[in-house]
């Protein structure tokens, strides 16, 4: 008899608790349920697909209640399910053999009222809501009460519960999803910031490589005018050494002339080293550089316009979208032109602004720089 109880367990729907009615079908998944219990939820999972006759007439999905897998059902529903007739022959043959054999008395062990402890609870109290004994109805505290019999009760509670249970399943179906959902816009929000972050990047390195060559042009013309100053100074200064040892030979020569003892001779060589002593005192011949030639200062760089543009960097709105592209050419064209410009607010300053004046390179070049030989 062990094997037949074990046989039943096997043969009850996870759905309505109770032993397969047929038709019986069969899940992808190889779990069996009674087709109205099928019906059941998937009309649950599926609240707003169209029904006919209480069935549902179209495709859906939902879950199997005892493992969770997904069932997808084409345009014919729960009737599109394939029935297991094999179930269905074992549970016939379990009933004409559970018929055939007389059923063992079985001690139903009936709980016990706790006020009459030796009645059995045989009733329900509708109006309390709670099972009790026939003690209670006549003498007891549900005397003016409404009873009915627990059987029927209980076959009401009972399917109550099964439908209770089926639409749990239902929600539960319906919950799943909405975790699917929202797992899956987790995901397309890591990869949607990904990719937004790498877009950044990428134009800040655009920004930093116009800074880098901007740097560079400018830092150039600073180098190439120290260069030619200080190359023109260190030939002037070759040129007064120059002329310094010439001076000290002259000077040399007047001390041996001093000491020459001969008159006639003195004064025969005194004539040229007069000529050559005048010679040497003027510097006439010599360039020479004016105050504040060696002043570097015409190269000013002022970027204040240029970091509140930089500061103020912030995304563009939507309806920027169409006029980044042609600020971007715009901005292109300018570069060509030898004009800076730094797109953030708005901001343009023109690339004079960091380059010294005409007048000013004027005044530093080296040929200006030279003044008339004084006597």
């Amino acid at each position: 008899m062990n094997n037949m109880e074990n046989l039943e367990k096997q043969l009850i729907c996870p759905i309505c608790l109770e032993m397969f009615t047929k038709p019986v079908v069969i899940l992808p998944c190889q779990h069996n349920l009674c087709r109205k219990c099928a019906n059941d939820v998937f009309q649950a999972s599926n609240p707003y697909l169209p029904t006919r006759g209480g069935s549902l007439t179209s495709g859906g999905r939902f879950r199997c209640p005892s493992c969770r897998h997904e069932v997808v059902l084409d345009r014919h529903g729960v009737y599109g399910l394939q029935r297991n007739l094999l179930v269905e022959n074992i549970i016939d043959m379990f009933k004409q053999e559970s018929s055939s054999k007389p059923e063992p008395e079985r001690k139903e062990e009936s709980p016990m009222c706790d006020v009459h402890e030796d009645e059995k609870i045989n009733i329900y109290c509708v109006t309390h809501g709670v099972p009790t004994c026939s003690m209670c109805k006549v003498f007891g505290a549900h005397k003016d009460c409404e009873v009915a019999p627990i059987s029927s009760i209980y076959q009401t509670k009972k399917t109550e519960l099964s439908d209770g249970i089926a639409m749990m399943v239902g929600n539960n179906d319906r919950m799943q999803g909405i975790i699917s959902q929202l797992e899956e816009a987790c995901r397309a929000i890591e990869e949607n910031g990904r990719r937004q972050k790498t877009l950044v990047c990428e134009k800040f390195d655009q920004l930093y490589s116009i800074l880098e060559e901007k740097k560079r042009e400018m830092s150039q013309k600073v180098t190439a005018e120290q260069e030619e100053k200080v190359n023109y100074i260190r030939g002037l200064t070759r040129k007064y050494g120059d002329h310094l040892e010439e001076s000290c030979k002259i000077v040399e020569k007047g001390i041996q002339t001093m000491e020459e003892p001969e008159m006639a001779l003195f004064l025969q060589n005194t004539k040229p080293l007069l000529k050559q002593i005048a010679d040497a005192s003027t510097t006439a011949h010599l360039d020479k550089i004016e105050r504040g030639y060696e002043n570097m200062d015409h190269y000013k760089a002022e970027f204040k316009k240029e970091s509140k543009a930089l500061r103020s960097i912030d995304f563009i709105q939507d309806d920027e979208d169409e006029d980044e592209e042609d600020e971007d050419g715009e901005a292109g064209a300018m570069e060509g032109e030898g004009a800076q410009t730094v797109s953030a607010s708005g901001a343009a300053v023109s690339a004079a602004s960091v380059q010294p004046s005409a007048a000013q390179q004027t005044n530093s070049s080296p040929g200006a720089a030279k003044s008339a030989a004084s006597t």
